[in-house]
């Protein structure tokens, strides 16, 4: 198997690409590290196309170890020929290696392998490949009382399960019969019981060609099924599929065999309780296979977009995690998310309490100049609003608030970590905690949580399970390393997501800092125990000093790139230091005019890492999430029952899903969008116009006051 040609054409870049990728990979780099620092290398390939490659690489190496185990399985048997061989150097699939492999694999007992025992071998063979005479005459010869063969018939059939047993097994049968169903049959569920309601009732009568249903329908359907409500099944017209097994079976010599008739019993035998009952479950499992995909993908770029949602910097934050009967829980943390101090207010109960409660947050923001209130949206979360609207308006000081997502904060608060980071906290004060940093600084808080918990996709707790943590810990780790961190005020679960570093290694730079005191620059971390030269390639310039005497430890220029970085300062007449001293706006000026070609010559180093290198001197010290729209804050509150029709408000995108997507405008309910009202021309997926976080206009379409459903559409014109 040529795997260069094979990723080259499927990923549409140059071989030359893919070979330098695949040795980097196999040298043991880092997808982000070979990203960010190796451009030249691979022909500046993203992170996303690299992981995929990656994988792809990973499913076809597999691939070819499973087709080299089949061919030595086979060989062993000594029943390899040179047409099995060709199937398998032709196989294009896991599946289609298994299918070649099926004859061959050792069986449990069926009604075939009882027949052979029984003797009855022989007999099935005349019937297929002779047929002069006719089955019940030549199985006289096989009656064997003591082996269970007591009468022609008991011959007979058991020769005919034999037969059976090898229409199952023949490869090119199971994949024409695949591809005709894949192509024509239809998905079918109905209700298991048609009295019992449920979220499943617009499946109870439902059908739809394989080719057509949307990968969210078959998530639904499997779901249903598994829940008990729905029954489900392949739908498929029986006779196209007997063509296909008979113009197999039945070849040009047979016409004189006079069997013919105990063959197709055989074969219609064979595609009802072998054949049929196989595909089908292979095809749904083919199904849910490709729609768990579709929605791990829906899933990936919805938590990409929601970790490198903007911080919001240099601002004093109250967390308020709302409750009716236990209260809400207060904690107010420092523009570096130190906790400043802790309560609990009950907006919720009595008209003393309320007035309480109004005074204790009113002091605390007075007390601690508290910017703004973010307020988690669980349970009591309208109330609580109403709650501080109202304070909002009394307060001559200007404090705005915002109504955070908070799914995943109850995972945290009552996590090992948590009780590890606040262990002078209970849980509820933990999770008020979270809501509040996680305003101040997303990404750091949302490592800390399972990315199931966080609530951006749909149906992942269907998905399976290893393959949905190993791509949601994929855009985690790009989403960090993209980011970069600091190295003096990083968690150990955020240490751990960049490039190279793991657990143990993680804990030890924390442990290194406490005991030492802060890094003062990236050559430091050599001294931190297990931090051997490979994790300081892979991990040094994810990480950033911000204290550091030498500024280049505070931008993503690798330490490998520093002496090439000081000669071009030099070139134009700079050094480091130039750019604490704000000459960046002269610095630019000069670097707009560089010859990139004659000075990556001069330095020896790529196109690509010169123009890195130019765009972090530029901006030491940025956040890329500085550059993306700012989450909206408020002053007033709107309620369901304030929606009408027609009525147009700002939102912001919190959940994109194959039909639709989830806005929040404002009011405790996020608005739908369905698909067909996101705009004006013909998408397949709500993610090639909308992501998390986005900033929109929406236009209300109609309200369910009862239900709480607000339909929205964004075709504003």
């Amino acid at each position: 198997m040529n795997l260069v040609k094979i990723l080259s054409d499927e990923f549409k870049v140059k071989t030359i690409q893919i070979e330098n990728l695949i040795k980097l990979l196999d040298e043991g780099n880092t997808i982000p590290f070979i990203s960010r620092y190796r451009k030249e290398v691979h022909g500046s390939l993203d992170d996303q196309i690299i992981r995929e490659v990656s994988n792809r690489l990973t499913y076809l190496r597999n691939f070819e170890n499973r087709k080299n185990e089949i061919f030595n399985l086979i060989s062993e048997q000594e029943k390899m020929n040179t047409e099995i061989e060709k199937a398998l150097e032709e196989a294009k699939t896991l599946s289609e290696l298994e299918d070649i492999y099926r004859p061959f694999r050792p069986k449990r007992k069926t009604r075939a392998s009882v027949a052979k025992e029984r003797g009855l071998l022989l007999l099935s063979e005349f019937i297929v490949e002779d047929g002069s005479v006719d089955a019940k005459i030549e199985a006289r010869k096989y009656i064997n009382i003591e082996k269970g063969v007591k009468t022609v018939d008991d011959a007979v059939a058991g020769a005919l399960d034999i037969i059976a047993e090898d229409i199952s097994d023949n490869a090119k049968i199971r994949k024409r019969l695949k591809n005709l169903l894949m192509f024509h049959a239809k998905v079918k569920s109905h209700a298991s019981d048609k009295e019992k309601e449920s979220v499943y009732s617009q499946y109870y009568q439902f059908e739809e060609p394989i080719v057509k249903i949307a990968d969210h329908r078959i998530l639904a359907i499997d779901r249903g099924e598994k829940e008990g409500f729905l029954k489900v099944s392949l739908d498929f017209r029986k006779e196209m599929s007997l063509k296909v097994i008979y113009s197999e079976i039945l070849q040009l010599n047979q016409t004189k065999n006079i069997c013919i008739d105990y063959i197709k019993t055989a074969a219609q035998d064979s595609y009802n309780r072998l054949i049929f009952p196989s595909i089908e479950r292979e095809i749904r499992n083919n199904l849910t296979e490709k729609a768990s995909e579709g929605a791990i993908k829906v899933f990936s770029v919805n938590l990409r977009q929601l970790l490198l949602q903007p911080p919001v910097k240099g601002k004093i934050i109250m967390g308020l995690d709302p409750g009716y009967r236990t209260g809400c829980k207060v904690a107010i943390v420092n523009a570096m998310g130190k906790v400043l101090d802790t309560n609990v207010v009950y907006p919720t109960h009595s008209k003393e309490k309320i007035e309480q409660s109004q005074q204790i947050i009113k002091d605390l923001i007075l007390k601690h100049n508290v910017d703004i209130i973010a307020i988690g949206n669980g349970t009591a979360s309208k109330e609580t609003e109403l709650f501080v609207v109202q304070i909002i308006k009394a307060l001559k000081e200007k404090v705005y608030y915002i109504v955070v997502n908070e799914a995943g904060a109850s995972v945290y608060s009552a996590s090992t970590l948590a009780a590890k980071e606040f262990p002078d906290f209970d849980v509820t004060i933990r999770s008020a905690i979270s809501i509040a940093r996680r305003l101040q600084d997303p990404l750091a808080e949302l490592v800390k949580i399972d990315p199931k918990s966080i609530g951006v996709g749909q149906y992942q707790h269907d998905m399976k399970k290893k393959r949905l943590n190993e791509a949601l810990d994929g855009v985690v780790e790009d989403c960090v390393n993209s980011v970069g961190i600091d190295l003096n005020t990083a968690s150990v679960p955020l240490l751990e997501k960049i490039s190279g570093i793991n657990l143990k290694v993680a804990q030890n730079i924390v442990s290194y800092r406490e005991e030492n005191g802060q890094f003062t620059s990236r050559n430091e971390l050599k001294k931190v125990a297990k931090l051997g030269d490979k994790t300081f390639e892979q991990a040094a310039g994810f990480l950033r000093i911000s204290e550091s005497e030498d500024i280049l430890d505070n931008t993503g220029i690798h330490p490998e790139s520093y002496s090439a970085t000081r000669i071009l300062l030099k070139l134009l007449g700079y050094v480091a230091d130039d750019l604490k001293n704000k000459k960046i706006e002269e610095f630019f000026s000069k670097v707009k005019n560089l010859d990139l070609q004659e000075v990556s010559e001069k330095l020896n180093i790529g196109i690509p890492t010169l123009q890195d290198i130019i765009k972090e001197l530029l901006k030491p010290g940025r956040d890329p999430r500085d550059e993306l729209p700012k989450p909206i804050l408020h002053e007033n509150v709107m309620e369901v029952k304030d929606l009408k029709p027609e009525m147009q408000l700002t939102g912001t995108v919190r959940n994109v899903i194959d039909f639709g997507a989830f806005i929040d405008i404002g009011v405790q309910q996020d608005g739908l969008v369905h698909i067909s009202e996101i705009c004006n021309k013909f998408i397949k997926h709500p993610s090639e116009v909308l992501k998390v976080g986005d900033v929109v206009e929406a236009r209300v379409l109609s309200v369910d006051y009862l239900k709480n459903k607000i339909s929205l559409s964004l075709k504003l014109e």
